[in-house]
């Protein structure tokens, strides 16, 4: 089965959130490497200073300085090497003349330097080796690393502000469970059955959680009608008739590790957020771990949903207390919250959310109480609270 690829824009997104200063793109041969390092530079870095390597196979590797426009030969291929990938031994003379001269510029210039690639032939200059990592205290550096068994590539990649990204696997095993069983009393009826541009509001979530980025995926629903949509549409369904919250996330996630145990994470999407996008849910996946909780927010940092829990906090949400959901556990493990910025927008800006829901202009949220609202009675209808996220 192909290798799902996140958008690049999820990625830039999730990179941000991390707070981490470098971006490094590690994967097999002709995983798409320099292919997203080229898609993610217009935003990242337009005009960072490049140093480049090509190879012609069976000759050479050259080093090529952008800003210079010098170029230099570092490694030869040596028919006498036993054969295998790794048959171009290294030409020192050359990361001195190109090389050594480029990263200095860069770590005078400060900000964004691109590295592309970086190998085992540099394993053979330890003065490059060591300018690299210098580099890394100096400026912020994307580059394309490759995945190779050697001190320097380890060392870089264990950099505590680097963000490692790997095409190989780009995402950990993670479950959606999409939590459906709301009864819609504010609404007046089941609201996910209402219809938004033609189709029941459920199906945009459906849709949602039915992306390759998850492993396995639940619908969890106290509604026959719901039922019935996820079977025709071949999703995977839970109905039950228990009352509470919390046996909505027990019930889905019981049944998803049923299905998939080896599960590092789960999102748990609310069924009434037809404005929610598959990038959002990419950003979240990209750099999930078992000890983190991670959640969008809006531009002012309130925290929103959906939430994707890491697996270590499985424990904690098959027993909540009755009646609680996730934020129970969101309370008790406020160190694990990672906060997933909106992409930055500000009042007056166009957001394009996709398909059949098109762009809407952002504007300004009102600082006035609705409290008198509230109080007045009435349905809210629930697909506005979506909106916040």
């Amino acid at each position: 089965m192909p290798v799902y690829r996140p958008a690049a824009s999820s990625i830039l997104r999730s990179f941000r959130a991390s707070g981490k200063r470098h971006l490094l793109l590690t994967g097999g041969r002709g995983s798409g490497k320099t292919t997203l390092l080229r898609a993610l530079m217009p935003s990242l870095c337009p005009d960072a200073p490049m140093l480049l390597t090509a190879a012609v196979p069976g000759r050479w590797v050259e080093m090529r300085d952008t800003a210079a426009g010098a170029a230099a030969v570092i490694g030869r291929f040596d028919a006498a090497l036993p054969p295998g990938e790794n048959r171009m031994r290294p030409v020192p003379a050359g990361f001195a003349a190109v090389g050594l001269p480029a990263l200095q510029r860069m770590a005078v210039a400060g900000g964004w330097a691109v590295l592309d690639e970086l190998g085992y032939l540099e394993s053979g200059c330890a003065d490059f080796q060591q300018s690299v990592l210098e580099l890394l205290k100096v400026c912020r550096v994307l580059a394309v690393v490759r995945k190779q068994d050697t001190p320097f590539l380890h060392a870089l990649c264990a950099d505590p502000d680097a963000f490692v990204y790997d095409l190989d696997c780009p995402v950990p095993p993670l479950g959606c469970i999409v939590m459906a069983s709301g009864l819609g009393r504010r609404f007046g009826g089941n609201k996910l059955m209402a219809e938004l541009n033609g189709r029941p509001l459920a199906v945009h979530a459906l849709a949602l959680a039915a992306a390759p980025v998850f492993a396995g995926r639940i619908a969890v629903t106290r509604s026959a009608e719901v039922e019935a949509l996820c079977r025709a549409g071949g999703f995977p369904v839970l109905r039950h008739a228990e009352p509470h919250r919390s046996d909505t996330v027990r019930l889905g996630l019981t049944a998803l590790l049923a299905q998939q145990p080896d599960l590092q994470g789960c999102v748990f999407l609310p069924g009434d957020q037809p404005c929610l996008t598959r990038q959002t849910l990419e950003a979240l996946a990209i750099g999930a771990a078992p000890d983190t909780i991670r959640r969008p927010a809006a531009p002012d940092g309130t925290p929103g949903s959906p939430v994707l829990f890491g697996r270590d906090y499985f424990a904690a949400l098959l027993h909540l207390p009755e009646g609680s959901g996730g934020s129970a556990v969101l309370r008790a493990h406020p160190q694990a919250i990672r906060l997933l910025p909106t992409p930055g927008k500000n009042v007056g800006d166009t957001v394009e959310m996709g398909g059949l829901l098109g762009s809407a202009p952002v504007m300004p949220v009102h600082k006035e109480s609705s409290a008198d609202f509230i109080q007045r009675g009435g349905r809210i209808p629930a697909p506005l609270h979506s909106l916040r996220n």
